[in-house]
């Protein structure tokens, strides 16, 4: 399963984790989660009801925010 990236656009560490794994992956998947409400209850459900963004899902590992990597 390729990475998944929960986020919205207007987050500079959701933009910067799309480009890093992108880069690495092309598969790699983002998910805007104020276009689509789909992606935002799936977030939703990853994370507890936690809203902070991005939300990457690795291998079934989840991880909220991004550092770089």
């Amino acid at each position: 399963m390729a990475v998944q990236i929960f986020g919205k656009d207007s987050c500079p560490y959701t933009m910067a984790a799309v480009d890093d794994y992108k880069a690495k992956d092309p598969s790699a998947e983002y998910l805007n989660v104020k276009r689509d409400p789909i992606a935002l209850a799936r977030m939703l459900e990853l994370t507890g009801g936690g809203r902070r963004v991005p939300v990457i899902v690795e291998n079934g590992k989840v991880t909220i925010g991004y550092g770089g990597t």
